[in-house]
């Protein structure tokens, strides 16, 4: 198997979310691809420190189940990875259809991890009979706003009792995943403490609705010391009779979530005895 170089020339437009250097290599005789993630250069910085605790999550799309990650590398907006990954059980007839991704994310200990950028590389594009290295300019993370739909959402905590109120209001715009062009949506609730699942809830479906209005109220007991310990996992799923259901999207309301989901959380105690009612972008289960 020979080598080539294919270093891509970042242009001007592309390289502010930075460069990822990696592999490609395939062995027709083991059916394995083998992708080596090299180093990245000028990522741009996420943290409030001016700079990010990078790591590199890797699909081989369509399939979604098999997701692969590097280490994380602390503050490092240049990190150095060299690790192997290898994708077995796959004949070139079927490789030449799969799609490799690969997204740059930074590291979040308290809330959700917040992607860098992103590259989508379809395989049928590439010369499989060589080892190829790559350095190629990330792209803008196309499902990271927006993409999924939005859900309100609305808290209320009575202190006195120990009871939090969370209203399932309505979605907008949510994901087609349907081959029809639409949803069944519902809504699940996950009380959580410290991390750990505790009690669940959903709302009922709306059938091929992708605006769908459910004004549904769910009520979990949590006493007042316990509270900073707990927060709620809201996920909307598409509902399917034939096989298993799919997620669509969700949010985590907490104190240690994203800006709007704790500026939401902390409204619900200053507001004690109060329905506060706010929209939340859907984002990936990731």
């Amino acid at each position: 198997m020979t080598s080539s170089t294919n270093d891509d020339v970042p242009d001007e437009n592309n390289d502010k979310l930075g460069v990822l250097h990696f592999s490609v290599a395939y062995s027709s005789k083991d059916s394995t691809l083998t992708l080596k993630i090299l180093r990245a250069n000028d990522l741009v910085a996420k943290d409030m420190s001016g700079t990010s605790d990078p790591y590199v999550k890797i699909l081989l799309l369509p399939d979604k189940k098999q997701k692969l990650v590097t280490k994380i590398k602390r503050k490092n907006l240049n990190p150095r990875w060299n690790e192997t990954f290898a994708f077995e059980g796959f004949p070139y007839t079927k490789l030449v259809n799969r799609t490799l991704y690969l997204q740059v994310l930074d590291y979040d200990r308290f809330s959700r991890d917040d992607p860098i950028g992103e590259l989508c590389i379809p395989l049928a594009d590439l010369d499989l009979s060589k080892v190829q290295t790559f350095s190629r300019s990330l792209q803008p993370c196309k499902s990271s706003v927006g993409k999924l739909g939005e859900l309100q959402v609305s808290l209320n905590y009575e202190g006195s009792v120990g009871v939090i109120s969370v209203g399932i209001v309505k979605a907008r715009n949510l994901k087609a995943m349907d081959i029809n062009g639409s949803s069944d949506p519902y809504v699940k609730v996950w009380l959580m403490h410290d991390g750990k699942k505790v009690e669940k809830k959903k709302t009922e479906t709306k059938e091929k609705d992708l605006n769908p209005t459910f004004n549904e109220t769910m009520m979990f007991t949590v006493p007042y010391e316990r509270i900073r310990q707990t927060s709620l996992v809201v996920s909307v799923m598409d509902y399917d009779r034939m096989g298993r259901n799919e997620p669509i999207g969700q949010l985590i309301l907490g104190n240690k979530s994203g800006p709007m989901e704790v500026k939401h959380w902390n409204e619900m105690f200053a507001k004690s005895r109060t329905n506060v009612v706010k929209w939340h972008i859907l984002k990936d289960f990731s």
